[in-house]
């Protein structure tokens, strides 16, 4: 009985980080989409590069604002994979995380195009099925922009944003759990900012790859897939990114601090549990009593 006690405990544990992440990552990508299908489908109208970026900025603000409590609010399978890499987030959680974020994200599309649809029947009668459309859910390179400054700018990217989601989430520099949200979002807006012409700011493999999978399923079909849209480098890239923010905070920050000063030992961030073991876990805790944020 205990053991089955046990093990029901777990599984709803992990339901419930499945369900967070799932909800999360089509929040993410439902927002960040539907800001780039108005203003592609109005022709500039009802939006600009400004709407795409704070778009997707409020959609990981909404979030995280859902999931951390629960999941941590990855949100991103780079972020799971580089935490995991890092001991500071539990192999056995990333292939679950992982299905829940590409499924979520796949969802997303659906329900974008679902809103949009007799929009893009109106474009698409006007302006053929294209890759401006099909950038609604997928990035895509500039003409002029080679595979390496693809690659590169997904690298720089995603280190960029590891780096903030470290500093912020570390109780040394003592952030309140409420404004989480807030910082990692305007960490992803700061991204897009600086690092949005040459494959735009994908710096999360579910959140291009899922959707660029529905693409291909409905009306744009293999295209989305040629090697010339570079679909490689959004996958591959966010993950060597991330890995390098992570290991640059940790090795950077966090050891040489604790060489310093030993009495912070404990003070160090965890993905698994949103944000550390730490004071901050008075903000809440789970129903199997781990810290979340």
């Amino acid at each position: 009985m205990v053991t089955f006690g046990t093990s029901s405990m777990k599984f709803r544990s992990r339901a419930r980080e499945f369900l967070a992440e799932f909800l999360g990552t089509f929040l993410l990508v439902f927002i960040g989409n539907n800001a780039v299908a108005q203003t592609i489908l109005s022709d500039g109208a009802g939006g600009n590069s400004i709407t795409i970026y704070f778009g997707y900025g409020f959609g990981l603000f909404l979030g995280v604002l859902l999931a951390g409590g629960v999941s941590g609010g990855h949100l991103n399978p780079a972020v799971s994979v580089a935490g995991a890499i890092m001991k500071k987030f539990k192999w056995q959680k990333v292939p679950y995380y992982m299905l829940a974020q590409y499924l979520g994200a796949f969802i997303a599309a659906c329900g974008t195009y679902a809103v949009y649809a007799d929009s893009f029947k109106a474009y698409h009668a006007l302006h053929g099925i294209n890759k401006t459309t099909a950038s609604v859910f997928a990035t895509f390179p500039k003409d002029d922009v080679s595979v390496f400054g693809s690659f590169l700018d997904q690298v720089l990217g995603s280190m960029i944003l590891l780096l903030g989601i470290y500093a912020i989430t570390d109780p040394f520099n003592k952030v309140s759990p409420q404004l989480v949200p807030i910082y990692v979002s305007l960490t992803l807006i700061s991204v897009a900012c600086s690092l949005g012409i040459n494959q735009g700011f994908a710096v999360n493999p579910a959140r291009d790859l899922a959707p660029r999978f529905f693409t291909f399923l409905t009306s744009w079909g293999s295209d989305v897939f040629n090697p010339s849209t570079y679909w490689y480098v959004t996958l591959i890239g966010p993950h060597i990114g991330a890995v390098i923010g992570s290991a640059i905070y940790v090795f950077v920050i966090e050891k040489l601090r604790l060489v310093q000063d030993v009495s912070i030992k404990s003070g160090v961030a965890n993905l698994d549990v949103g944000v550390t073991k730490n004071k901050f876990c008075e903000f809440t805790k789970g129903d199997d009593h781990s810290c979340r944020f």
